[in-house]
């Protein structure tokens, strides 16, 4: 059996929430044990809390977002996976806006920001979510499939397949928790073109930029179109590379894509307030999948 753990004192890190653009502040802070994972929205009258829980799950579209009465957080998968990846029980989080920093969009400025202070250990037993039969959730029409089966100890495996030459089939795999470092966390998000362009024309993007995703293009644009994304993005010499990419990115594995998504689970199944004993199988996961998944095992619970 292995022991609770949280953090030996605070650490801060700040940047620009991806869909808002707001500045904002995260500190992690230490917690007593049984407490879980805690956000406290320190700029709002009386401090209010949200835990980070499957039940608290309120919007999927563009991350995962709980909320808890009146206070909010959103986007906060990567700091959860940074947590479960590091195998941090406990722990308060302080956050002065709604949205969490998207940072380089991956979770690795959340683990070396958490891996300047010691990890605790505590006393009580770690509590794991032991599945004892399979469970699933999925969505036949678009191949979307998830489901948790039986074991003794964790492992992931995560397919996904855009249809498209320069991001096809990819599969990433984990066989233990402790090689989330260095084998997933650093892994950033990423998005198509003309996916980007929808979210630029709807302002959903403000804090975007392009050191925290990874921009494919299935379709060479014009140049009037990359001139309007050098203006968004305040730079003037857009390009798109031989492998698709634009403006010479280079990913950090050749299945960057797929290590993420298999990142963003590990993040989003932490929603369960224990990490798992249990093989996951994921066919193109994604926030809503994986939350639906936490809240379909809840109600079985």
């Amino acid at each position: 059996m292995s022991k609770q753990h949280t953090i030996s004192g605070s650490v801060s890190l700040s940047g620009r929430g991806l869909h808002t653009g707001k500045q904002v502040t995260v500190t992690f802070q230490p917690a007593p044990q049984y407490h879980g994972v805690l956000f406290r929205r320190i700029d709002l009258p009386g401090k209010p809390i949200v835990r980070a829980s499957g039940k608290n799950v309120f919007d999927t579209s563009r991350g995962t977002s709980i909320r808890d009465g009146e206070a909010e957080v959103r986007t906060i998968e990567h700091l959860m996976a940074a947590l479960a990846g590091l195998e941090i029980d406990n722990v308060m989080v302080d956050i002065d806006a709604e949205e969490t920093p998207i940072l380089d969009g991956s979770s690795r400025l959340y683990i070396e920001a958490l891996q300047q202070i010691e990890k605790v250990e505590q006393t009580a037993e770690r509590e794991f979510f032991t599945v004892n039969e399979t469970v699933e959730f999925s969505v036949p029409e678009k191949g979307i499939q998830i489901r948790i089966e039986p074991a003794n100890d964790f492992q992931m495996v995560v397919d996904v397949d855009y249809g498209t030459e320069i991001l096809a089939k990819q599969t990433a795999e984990l066989k233990n928790i402790r090689d989330f470092v260095p084998e997933i966390y650093s892994c950033r998000t990423f998005v198509f073109l003309h996916e980007l362009q929808f979210l630029i024309q709807n302002n959903l993007v403000r804090g975007g930029d392009l050191d925290n995703a990874i921009v494919f293009v299935a379709q060479m644009p014009t140049p009037e179109v990359l001139a309007k994304l050098g203006e968004f993005f305040h730079k003037s010499d857009l390009k798109v590379t031989e492998n698709g990419i634009l403006n010479n990115i280079d990913l950090r594995f050749p299945n960057e894509p797929a290590r993420h998504k298999l990142l963003d689970l590990v993040g989003d199944l932490y929603l369960l307030g224990k990490p798992i004993k249990g093989h996951v199988f994921a066919t193109r996961p994604g926030h809503f999948a994986n939350t639906e998944l936490v809240k379909k095992i809840t109600n079985c619970r």
